[in-house]
């Protein structure tokens, strides 16, 4: 479906809402937990109104525009081959341990047991309930591909619910699940992933948003390639890296590091700073409290962390290593995905403190040196970390890090003398990607840190990524066969061979999506809807609603704009204008048509637009108002 569809058609009648019949509790006070516009906004205009922690009623003006945004995913959605269906949002608990999707969501998965004593779970997305029945319709490659979609409410406990709708434990969600027989080629995954990407693309676009596509990791979902779709927003909770000259972007989870040149003496070349030197550190739980402690810059620290392998019994079987321990320097971040990929493994996660310590690792000050002589343990060095000369300082790196027992860190940390092996002399080779691995393969060196900005973008030369804030209102997914594969989801091929069913998901945050559309579209006195989602896309306000010939002429002239496939709402309460005016302000429709005594003298109205907020408007024609508002909303 086109992006370029009008927002107001002739073959849709528009409906009129009498203010005074409704519900629209403004008010000049902000909720006292609210962090983010759309959370002041939508409570001050009368949207929303908070239930419980992260549970929000929505106002008939906020249902408008739900409805709305839906619509339009409908639209894109059906244009786009899928048919619309619903699944419960109650869900036995059985299919998560199918997948372990209960460990992997772990306490933001809403468990409720019923009266027999079975647990069932508050759906947070749909992946084992659509495998579950499709097990039993889906049987031949003749039937796919299939997509199926449904517009319900999905359920998160948050541990602390905040933002208003941004980030709330229950929510209005569009998903959608694909099935194929292929990956690529005519009717596979990725002919689907395409079609969904260009779908959601109208979809925002249509809603009137600013918007980027970024790469992104999986999360709990899983799968093996995603997109996210980020609503461009200062106060947008999300940090989008991009490169202005290529225009690629990521997430942080997702964002590469272009390439950097190896160092002059390779990596982990250089004398000892000094002798290693042991420090008694108490009291410093985290790299900062070490830094203070030791007056280091945390430039200068190496933090390692571990990680527990988490693959099936074939990978780890092949793989052979239980434990990897990530090393990082001080100032940098751990990339979960990224050690996931250098190692090659399907899955990992955090080591648990009492195994690792059973293992013999001192899990807070553990340092490079844990993971020499420990069978099954793979150590994996970020380039920058590896980096054991400055060439732009002409000597050796200082380098700080645990001591590997409670409390205490070592200084002057060297990599050849302290790991008690040569890395460079078992075989060390540079990679394309600038990593490096030793003969024994012990060890590692690569991209596992998270990007930043300033470092150099891998699409283009002598560019640097810089970052830009979103929302997250959209993620499309490969899954392959993770859910298939876990739930035993199988078809017949054309020659009678057993295949497991290739899948998709797409979703859509629909509650997510209109507060979003608030906190890129407001200023100082309230809301700026765009169009597409207005709950009305006119507000006619009547100065003296008492006077008969006042209320004719805005029922007779919200009668025509009806017509024309506008929604109006008509503000007739017995209130001054002052009032009447700063309401219209807050609730943000995109035009006000004021009907008061000086323009009925002269059979017009006083047209104003929302995002106008200069002057009083201009007089407009009765005669002509419709079709200046018709060609204003396009």
């Amino acid at each position: 479906m086109s992006d370029q569809k009008p927002v107001i058609t002739s073959q849709k009648s528009g409906v009129t809402q009498i203010w005074s019949k409704t519900i629209i509790p403004t008010t000049r006070e902000a909720p006292t937990d609210a962090e983010v516009p759309s959370h002041i906004l939508l409570h001050r205009a009368g949207y929303i109104r908070p239930v419980g922690a992260g549970i929000y009623d929505y106002l008939p003006l906020a249902w408008r525009s739900l409805q709305k945004v839906a619509q339009i995913v409908r639209e894109e959605m059906d244009a786009a081959g899928a048919s619309e269906m619903l699944m419960p949002a109650l869900e036995p608990f059985e299919l998560f341990k199918e997948t372990k999707r209960d460990e992997t969501y772990g306490d933001n998965l809403f468990r409720v047991k019923d009266r027999k004593g079975r647990m069932n779970a508050l759906a947070p997305t749909h992946e084992e309930v659509i495998t579950d029945l499709m097990k039993g319709v889906l049987t031949s490659y003749k039937q796919m591909p299939l997509n199926l979609y449904q517009i319900q409410t999905k359920f998160r406990d948050e541990a602390r619910p905040r933002a208003g709708l941004l980030r709330c434990r229950e929510f209005i969600m569009k998903d959608a699940y694909s099935f194929h027989t292929t990956v690529d080629g005519p009717g596979g995954l990725g002919e689907t992933y395409d079609k969904m990407f260009a779908a959601y693309s109208n979809i925002f676009r249509r809603c009137g948003l600013s918007f980027t596509a970024v790469e992104a990791e999986s999360g709990p979902i899983g799968g093996s390639a995603s997109h996210e779709f980020m609503v461009n927003c200062e106060s947008g909770e999300d940090t989008v890296l991009k490169c202005e000259k290529s225009g690629y972007a990521a997430n942080v989870e997702k964002c590469e590091i272009g390439l950097r040149p190896l160092p002059s003496k390779g990596y982990f070349a250089g004398d000892p700073s000094g002798p290693l030197e042991e420090v008694h550190t108490p009291d410093c739980p985290g790299i900062e409290d070490v830094c203070k402690f030791m007056k280091v810059k945390p430039q200068h620290m190496l933090k390692s962390v571990l990680f527990k392998v988490e693959s099936s019994p074939a990978d780890l079987a092949k793989f052979g290593e239980e434990y990897i321990l990530a090393v990082v320097r001080g100032d940098h971040d751990v990339n979960e995905g990224k050690v996931r990929d250098l190692a090659e493994v399907s899955g990992l996660k955090l080591a648990d403190p009492a195994g690792a310590i059973a293992k013999g690792f001192a899990i807070g000050f553990v340092s490079p040196r844990a993971a020499v002589g420990k069978k099954g343990v793979l150590l994996l060095v970020d380039r920058d970390a590896a980096i054991s000369f400055d060439d732009v300082a002409g000597k050796s790196k200082f380098w700080v890090t645990g001591g590997d027992k409670k409390d205490f860190h070592v200084k002057h940390f060297n990599w050849q003398r302290d790991l008690g092996k040569d890395p460079l002399a078992s075989g060390a080779q540079g990679d394309a990607k600038g990593g490096v691995s030793g003969t024994d393969e012990y060890m590692h060196v690569g991209d596992i840190r998270n990007a930043l900005v300033g470092d150099p973008s891998p699409r283009a030369e002598d560019s640097k990524l810089i970052a830009t804030r979103g929302i997250e209102v959209g993620h499309i997914f490969k899954l392959g066969t993770k859910y298939s594969d876990a739930m035993g989801l199988t078809f017949l091929d054309d020659k009678q061979a057993k295949q497991s069913v290739i899948m998709g998901c797409y979703g859509v945050g629909v509650s997510r999506t209109m507060a979003a559309a608030v906190e890129q579209n407001n200023d100082k006195d309230g809301i700026l809807w765009p169009a597409a989602i207005a709950p009305y896309h006119v507000l006619i306000t009547v100065m003296k609603p008492e006077d008969a010939a006042h209320m004719a002429a805005a029922k007779g002239l919200a009668t025509s704009l009806n017509a024309a496939g506008i929604d109006v709402l008509v503000d007739d309460r017995d209130e001054r204008a002052g009032v009447k005016f700063k309401d219209a302000d807050l609730v943000g429709l995109p035009i006000r048509l004021t009907i008061g005594d000086k323009a009925m003298e002269q059979q017009s109205v006083e047209f104003k637009l929302r995002k106008d907020t200069a002057g009083k408007g201009e007089l407009v024609p009765m005669g002509a108002v419709v079709e200046k508002c018709r060609v204003t909303l396009g």
